[in-house]
């Protein structure tokens, strides 16, 4: 079994292009549309890492990386915000709601990876 990641941002294309890079280094991906969607997926199952993107309609991701943080199962899975926004301030509110590390878009899918595998190897 492949390490399971959950990729979550309300653009399909961005979810197929992370969703592909990942496939290619030999994680299994589960995807969601927003933070709201996401929540659903995590129902016990094990999710080694989660992806999401910060700006979302229904629930944006850092209100989504508190809520995910509150579940036990999900306590201490690792969070890569994956975003256009670069401001200080909004890295310091995902930070401090939980999330490991931030990757501003557009990205390099190498570095999108490299990212991943300091968190988990696949």
């Amino acid at each position: 079994m492949g390490k399971t990641i959950l990729v979550v941002d309300d653009s399909a294309s961005v979810r197929q292009v992370v969703s592909i890079a990942l496939k290619g280094a030999g994680y299994d991906v589960l995807q969601g549309s927003d933070g709201v969607d996401a929540l659903k997926q995590l129902d016990g199952r094990r999710i080694h890492l989660i992806i999401s993107d910060v700006n979302m309609p229904n629930m944006d991701g850092i209100t989504f990386v508190a809520e995910a943080k509150k579940l036990p199962a999900y306590k201490f899975t690792p969070i890569i915000m994956l975003t256009t926004e670069s401001q200080e301030d909004r890295k310091r509110q995902a930070q401090v709601a939980g999330a490991k590390a931030w990757v501003t878009k557009p990205f390099q899918p190498e570095q999108m990876l490299a990212a991943v595998s300091k968190l988990i190897a696949p």
